[in-house]
C-alpha cells in the first residue's frame, strides 16, 4: 500500500490551520469527610476565605477555614447526597444573591431560589452577599424621619432612614409585630422592605407573607426566608442576603430600604454550630471568638448614604442621571432632590445633586429575643453596642394588655430628635417624662398614701397617655394623626374622660379632623410643624369633639 505524501500533508496542514486551543483549567478537590453541613475538603490550596465551591451532585458550599492542609466548607444544601471522595470544584467568585426589581413581592431562600410557587426568577444582576460598609466620607447623618405608624415609637424612640433600631425581649411580647406595623405604614411611600425570617417556624412566616399580603404590603417587599427546618447554614447567610437585596436599591437606584432581621439570636445560634463542627475555639456561652464580627458587618451596612453634589455654572457641562453634556441653564431642573424648586431664585451659579442615584438609605430592624429580660447577655449587648438604640419590649407591660408593650424607660434612640418631624418634636417633648414621672408616682401611690391634687392629677394624666399609647396590631397611624392624637394627651384635654373611653374619643376625635376640618391636617402635612397659631386651631376642634362626645 502506498501512502500519498502530499495528500497526508494537506490534511495535516489543514488539521493544523483549522486548530483550537480550548483548555477548561479548573481547580478541583476532592472531599475528605462529610457530615451535619460541614465538609472537610483536600486539594483547594488557592481557595479564598467565603468563596463558592460547588460539589459534583450540585449543591454549593462556602468555604469558611482555611487550614494547613484542607479547606473547611459549610454545604447550602443537600449535604447526605454528599459522600467522602466526591469532587469539589472552585467557582474563583465569593458566594452572591440574585437582585433587581424582579425580587419585589417573592418570597425567596437565602440564595434567592424562589419558595413561593410563581416560577423562576428572571434577574441577570447578582451582588456579593459579604460587601464592605461604606466608610464615613460616604455617609450623611440621619436627619429623615422613618415612621413605624407606631405612636409609642414614633413620638419618642424615632427612627431614622439609615438608622439601626433594636427591638429586644422576651418570646411572644410582640416583636416581629413591631416590625410587620413598620413595614405596613411604608405603603404608598418611597421605601422598598427586606423582611428576614431566620430560624421561625414555617407557619409563622406563612402568616406573616399573608398579613403582608392582605395589607398590600407584598407590592414593596421581599421576603428572605430560613426557617427552623432548613440548615444552619443558610440560616447563617439569611441576614446577608437580605441585606445585599436592600443594598441593591440603595447603591444602583439611590432608593431608601427597610431592612427587618427576625432575629438575630438564632443566626448567632446556628453560626455557633457550625463554629463547633469546625473546630474552632469557643468562647463565652460557646460562642467563637468573631461572633461579634458576625453581627457589625451585617449592621454597620445600614447607612443614609451622601448626595453627590457639586455646584455648576450656567454654561457647564455636567452629567446628570448618568447623560453627560447637559447645560446648566441657571434654572434648577427636575434632578435637584435636595431643595424646593419653585423657590430658588435664577442665578449664574447653584449647587446641584449631579447624581440621583447617591441619598439612598438602608434602615435595620434587627430583633434579639432575650431569656426571662436578660438583657445583659452575650448577644444581646453585642447587638446593643453596635446599634443607634433599642427598642425594649416587656412581658408585664403585654400580659398587663399594653400593647406595643413598649418599656419607655430602657427604650432610646440615639438619632433621637434629629429624625423626627418638627411638629412632634415640639409636642412629645414632655410626653417621656410624664410617663416617667407617672411610673414613679404609681409606685407610690400603691403604698396607699392619701395623695395631693397635683399628684392625682399627674397620675390620671399619666392612666391616660398610657392608654392613649395602646394601639391595635397591623393598624398603623399617620404621622399626622398621631401629632394630633399625641397633643390631646399631653395638654390634658383627655384628662377629665373615663379611662376606658380614651381610645374610643381618639377616633371620634381624629374623624372629625378629616371630615370636616380637613385643612388642619392638610397643613400639618405640609409644613410638618406645629405654630401656636394652628394648636390653637387644633385646641378648638378637640374641644368642640370632646363636648359632641360627651353630649
Amino acid at each position: 500500500m502506498k501512502f500519498k505524501v502530499d495528500e497526508i500533508s494537506s490534511v495535516i496542514r489543514q488539521e493544523i490551520q483549522n486548530y483550537q486551543s480550548e483548555m477548561d483549567i479548573s481547580e478541583v478537590g476532592k472531599v475528605l469527610e462529610v457530615g451535619d453541613g460541614i465538609a472537610r475538603i483536600y486539594g483547594l490550596g488557592n481557595a479564598m476565605a467565603g468563596e463558592q465551591v460547588e460539589f459534583s451532585n450540585g449543591a454549593f458550599g462556602q468555604v469558611l477555614n482555611l487550614e494547613e492542609n484542607s479547606a473547611g466548607a459549610v454545604i447550602l444544601g443537600d449535604y447526605l447526597g454528599i459522600k467522602e471522595g466526591d469532587e469539589v470544584k472552585r467557582t474563583g467568585q465569593l458566594l452572591s444573591v440574585p437582585v433587581g426589581e424582579q425580587m419585589i413581592g417573592r418570597v425567596v431562600d437565602p440564595l434567592g431560589r424562589p419558595l413561593d410557587g410563581r416560577g423562576v426568577i428572571e434577574s441577570s444582576k447578582r451582588r456579593a452577599l459579604d460587601t464592605i460598609a461604606p466608610g464615613i466620607a460616604e455617609r450623611q447623618p440621619v436627619t429623615q424621619p422613618l415612621q413605624t405608624g407606631i405612636k409609642a415609637i414614633d413620638s419618642m424612640i424615632p427612627v431614622g432612614r439609615g438608622q439601626r433600631e433594636l427591638i429586644i425581649g422576651d418570646r411572644k411580647t410582640g416583636k416581629t409585630a413591631v416590625a410587620i406595623d413598620a413595614i405596613i405604614n411604608q405603603k404608598g411611600g418611597d421605601v422598598i422592605c427586606v423582611y428576614v425570617a431566620i430560624g421561625q417556624k414555617d407557619s409563622t412566616v406563612a402568616s406573616v407573607v399573608e398579613t403582608l399580603r392582605d395589607n398590600g404590603a407584598m407590592d414593596y417587599t421581599i421576603v428572605v426566608v430560613s426557617s427552623s427546618s432548613t440548615a444552619a447554614p443558610l440560616q447563617y447567610i439569611a441576614p446577608y442576603a437580605g441585606c445585599a437585596m436592600a443594598e441593591y436599591f440603595m447603591y444602583e437606584n439611590g432608593r431608601h430600604t427597610l431592612c427587618v432581621y427576625d432575629d438575630l439570636s438564632k443566626q448567632a445560634q446556628a453560626y455557633r454550630q457550625l463554629s463547633l463542627l469546625l473546630r474552632r475555639p469557643p468562647g463565652r456561652e460557646a460562642y467563637p471568638g468573631d461572633v461579634f464580627y458576625l453581627h457589625s458587618r451585617l449592621l454597620e451596612r445600614s447607612c443614609k448614604l451622601a448626595e453627590r453634589r457639586a455646584v455648576v455654572k450656567k454654561g457647564d457641562p455636567f452629567t446628570e442621571g448618568g447623560v453627560s453634556g447637559k447645560k446648566y441653564t441657571g434654572v434648577p431642573g427636575k434632578w435637584d432632590s435636595a431643595k424646593d424648586l419653585a423657590a430658588m431664585p435664577d442665578k449664574d451659579s447653584h449647587e446641584v445633586v449631579v447624581d440621583p442615584k447617591s441619598g439612598g438609605s438602608l434602615t435595620a430592624l434587627p430583633i434579639i429575643e432575650t431569656l426571662e429580660g436578660e438583657v445583659s447577655a452575650y448577644i444581646p449587648t453585642n447587638v446593643i453596642s453596635i446599634t443607634d438604640g433599642q427598642i425594649y419590649l416587656e412581658p408585664d407591660l403585654f400580659f398587663a394588655g399594653v400593647r406595643p408593650a413598649i418599656n419607655v424607660g430602657i427604650s432610646v434612640s440615639r438619632v433621637g430628635g434629629n429624625a423626627q418631624v418638627k411638629a412632634m418634636k415640639k409636642i412629645a417633648g414632655s410626653l417621656r417624662l410624664d410617663l416617667a414621672a407617672f411610673r414613679e408616682l404609681e409606685a407610690f401611690a400603691q403604698l396607699g398614701t392619701d395623695l395631693d391634687v397635683a399628684t392625682q392629677r399627674q397620675l390620671d394624666r399619666g392612666k391616660r397617655l398610657v392608654e392613649l399609647l395602646k394601639q391595635p396590631q397591623y393598624r398603623p397611624y399617620s404621622v399626622v394623626d398621631q401629632v394630633i392624637s399625641i397633643l390631646a394627651g399631653t395638654r390634658g384635654y383627655m384628662d377629665d374622660l373615663d379611662l376606658d373611653r380614651v381610645i374610643e374619643f381618639e377616633e371620634a376625635m381624629l374623624k372629625r379632623f378629616n371630615d370636616e376640618h380637613p385643612e388642619i391636617p392638610e397643613e400639618i402635612r405640609k409644613t410638618g410643624a406645629m405654630s401656636d397659631e394652628l394648636a390653637e386651631k387644633v385646641k378648638k376642634v378637640i374641644l368642640e369633639a370632646k363636648e359632641a362626645f360627651l353630649a
